[in-house]
């Protein structure tokens, strides 16, 4: 009762039940900023590929210049004074000349560039959507340690209640005992000193728990009050199928992508073009040597290009993308190589707790039973409070450390679970 109204007091909204390990996991990952990089990265992605495919539309450039040139094509002297005495006045071209343009390129054949580029591009995003889910994944073992770690103040707790009634009935039965004149002060008030630890660790415990709770809530994004047992889970192992393996497999796929990139930039090109532009001079010099005047001038065709300098690079760049490769690889091998012994590590864990769970109930039984021997004895005064406060230190850690076995096997195993993300 007095959890339940300290829960009330810190979450006055809160609901009466417990919240589930898996609820909460659900709600941080919710609740993390992060979770937005997944839309960010998508929209990005899409606007990168998008873009990139746009190479295939025309692509249009206009441009104007002007220009003062030293010299200009002009005919011989001779030749112009032939031209005089016809009475043909051959001026010659300007030596300002200006224009007014508009070029238009149509890519026909790219050696497929363009689809290496939008290849790169979604193989550069799935790598950050992997990369993203790695981060978020962590959150659950956050989450985990958090929530085990209530359960097992919550298991503190109960047995120091316990331990509490335990003290206060032979507190209660001292008193009237030393009333009566047949039990020393000092045993009174030795079991008195005894209760009073055991409030304080009561209200040091209440407060561990209300702060872990907080904490808790404020990742999860809700207000947890109260968390419950989750149900056993069989620790098998198996091939892991955790994030960080599927980053480093994006991160292959990018080298892939990025290796057929270099086979398109053998490639030749092949594209169509038009030209177009008014100014002065234009494609007939004769005409613009007699009148200098501004014209439209314009040519179409076809372009094949073909850059042999990749071949330069290629064999060097080959081989760096083979070192990438490798690299992701043996990272790879690591993180299955210690993902695999902590695996084993955890169902030795698991095994060894089960192993002391199957001798708690038995050492719980006897330490009551020397519990009870102790209190028969101090009220025939054979032994004093001491002898009877140290049986009771004895049985409470016994059911302390049965409380702590069974959520330290759990927590093992959902460790496990992480570890494997089964």
């Amino acid at each position: 009762m007095k959890r339940l109204l300290l829960a009330l007091l810190l979450f006055p909204q809160a609901a009466l039940w417990a919240q589930t390990l898996d609820e909460c996991q659900r709600a941080a990952e919710r609740n993390y900023p992060l979770i937005q990089q997944y839309d960010l990265v998508g929209k990005t992605t899409d606007l990168t590929v998008s873009n990139i495919r746009k190479g295939w539309l025309p692509q249009l450039s206009a441009s104007a210049q002007a220009t003062l040139q030293s010299d200009v094509t002009a005919f011989p002297d001779q030749i112009q004074a032939v031209y005089r005495q016809m009475g043909i006045n051959m001026e010659g071209l300007k030596k300002d000349q200006y224009r007014v343009g508009i070029d238009v390129n149509q890519t026909v054949y790219d050696g497929g560039a363009i689809k290496s580029q939008q290849e790169i591009a979604r193989r550069q995003g799935e790598l950050q959507e992997a990369q993203t889910s790695v981060t978020l994944y962590a959150v659950r073992q956050r989450v985990n340690e958090m929530y085990f770690g209530l359960l097992l103040l919550d298991a503190q707790i109960e047995q120091n209640n316990s331990l509490l009634e335990l003290l206060s009935a032979n507190e209660r039965r001292l008193s009237s005992m030393y009333q009566r004149g047949t039990a020393a002060e000092s045993d009174y008030a030795v079991v008195r000193a005894e209760r009073l630890l055991a409030d304080q660790k009561a209200a040091s415990l209440a407060s561990q728990r209300a702060t872990l709770a907080r904490l808790l809530s404020l990742f999860c994004g809700i207000e947890v009050s109260e968390v419950s047992k989750p149900p056993l889970v069989e620790a098998i192992a198996s091939d892991s199928q955790r994030p960080e393996l599927q980053a480093i497999e994006a991160k292959i796929l990018l080298v892939d992508a990025q290796e057929k990139a270099l086979d398109s930039a053998l490639k030749p090109r092949l594209s169509l073009f038009a030209q177009g532009y008014y100014g002065y001079p234009g494609y007939n010099l004769f005409e613009d040597m007699m009148h200098r005047n501004w014209s439209l001038n314009g040519m179409v065709g076809a372009r094949i290009s073909w850059n042999i300098g990749a071949l330069y690079t290629r064999k060097n760049d080959r081989s760096r993308l083979q070192l990438q490769r490798d690299s992701y690889e043996v990272e790879r091998d690591v993180f299955l190589f210690n993902n695999n012994l902590q695996q084993q590590q955890q169902q030795e864990n698991a095994r060894c707790y089960r192993e002391m769970m199957a001798s708690d109930e038995e050492i719980i039984a006897l330490r009551t039973k020397v519990r009870k021997a102790a209190e028969s004895k101090l009220a025939h005064g054979i032994i004093d409070a001491n002898d009877l406060v140290k049986e009771i230190n004895s049985e409470n850690t016994a059911r302390v450390q049965q409380s702590v076995h069974e959520i330290e096997m759990l927590k093992q195993l959902y460790d496990f679970k992480y570890t494997t993300n089964q």
